[in-house]
């Protein structure tokens, strides 16, 4: 399996992410939503969105471990973020930097995206993210 991550010419940049992810393998990882719950489904870093954000990355990496597969497999993570506004873009890029360093993302990031939302399942959470990978 291999998962070539590229950003073509013309493409909006500067990004911390790439725009494109092609993959080849056979087998799919799908991680549902992770949010900011340790083991015992116990709230971490309430009100911290940074906090937030490493803790979900924390569980998506043990999804995704379940399944034989880590980042480096990962062709997309897409987030979900509470109450959203571009002012918040800093605390969330910090949760995201020291993850990475964390969990051994690849740097650029995968192809990702960032959604606005109302609300989350409950009101303590603040984030949630999906990740896709591709295995042999």
């Amino acid at each position: 399996m291999s998962v070539e991550l590229l950003t073509p010419e013309g493409m909006f940049q500067p990004v911390p992410y790439h725009h494109v992810s092609v993959a080849t393998g056979a087998r799919q990882v799908h991680v549902a939503g992770q949010i900011a719950r340790d083991g015992d489904a116990g709230p971490v870093a309430s009100g911290d969105l940074a906090g937030q954000v490493v803790q979900a990355l924390r569980n998506t990496a043990r999804g995704l471990a379940g399944a034989g597969a880590d980042f480096s497999d990962v062709v997309r993570l897409r987030f979900f973020a509470v109450d959203w506004t571009p002012d918040k873009a800093g605390e969330f890029m910090a949760g995201i930097e020291k993850a990475a360093d964390e969990l051994a993302i690849p740097r650029p990031f995968p192809p990702l995206s960032l959604i606005g939302v109302d609300y989350l399942f409950e009101p303590d959470v603040l984030v949630e993210v999906e990740a896709y990978a591709v295995l042999d």
